[in-house]
């Protein structure tokens, strides 16, 4: 499928063709997408607290999601995608790229990982239903944040779980993301656009409008000696936690 083809009244097809340039690279932990490398433990450890939590885990099983269907959106190359697919859910995969559905595919059959990936939007999915949808560093770049977090609520089933991250807009994360990080090549240049970042309020607001109550909200902080990690602080970028009201 051409990229072209991919359209939705979520997708921004800029920002969907500047992430399908960087398919090639994305699961290179040296490549364009370092950054996301460096990021995913620290996710998939908040992932995992929230699954346990919210499903009466003991924390210490491989398979907490067993039984379980997950789809993540933004899904990119399949860098959560697979850890999910590890973790026991039947997951699903959708990105605006078809070029990185294309690298997905590729990688998760060397991996020997059963996951449905598809491009297009969240509209896409029609009346299909998850316990578990995750979208992260996505919603900033979206062309309709209502519309999109909208989009995830239809797709959460009644006793799901909705877990988001994206960055907070503040004066750190522009520092830290576009003036250091676009202009050293740490992140690549264009990723990001500050006015479409969203404050933990702002994000909280469009997921109560969706009909979705928010349950969790952590920030992810970083530090050149520790690197990524979860706690309070949300001014650089931050989880949030979300199910039906």
């Amino acid at each position: 499928m051409d990229s072209a083809t991919v359209t939705s009244a979520t997708i921004d097809p800029q920002e969907a063709a500047h992430f399908g340039k960087l398919a090639k690279d994305w699961w290179d932990p040296n490549g364009s997408s370092a950054m996301l490398h460096r990021l995913n433990p620290p996710r998939l450890r908040y992932v995992r607290d929230q699954v346990d939590r919210h499903w009466r885990g003991d924390g210490v099983g491989f398979t907490p999601l067993a039984d379980k269907s997950a789809l993540d959106v933004g899904c990119g190359a399949g860098l959560l995608c697979e850890p999910l697919a590890r973790l026991g859910a039947a997951v699903t995969g959708l990105d605006a790229a078809a070029e990185n559905i294309g690298v997905a595919r590729a990688h998760a059959a060397q991996s020997g990982l059963a996951i449905d990936y598809r491009a297009g939007g969240i509209e896409a999915l029609s009346s299909e239903t998850f316990d578990l949808v995750t979208s992260m560093e996505v919603i900033e770049h979206v062309a309709d944040a209502a519309a999109f977090v909208a989009g995830l609520a239809r797709a959460l089933a009644a006793d799901g779980l909705l877990i988001l991250s994206t960055p907070n807009r503040t004066a750190l994360s522009r520092l830290a993301m576009i003036t250091v990080g676009e202009r050293l090549g740490v992140i690549p240049k264009g990723t990001h656009d500050w006015d479409k970042f969203l404050t933990p309020d702002e994000l909280t607001a469009l997921i109560e409008a969706a009909g979705l109550r928010v349950i969790d909200i952590a920030g992810l902080g970083f530090s050149p000696g520790k690197g990524f990690k979860v706690g309070e602080n949300t001014r650089l970028d931050y989880f949030v936690t979300a199910v039906r009201a």
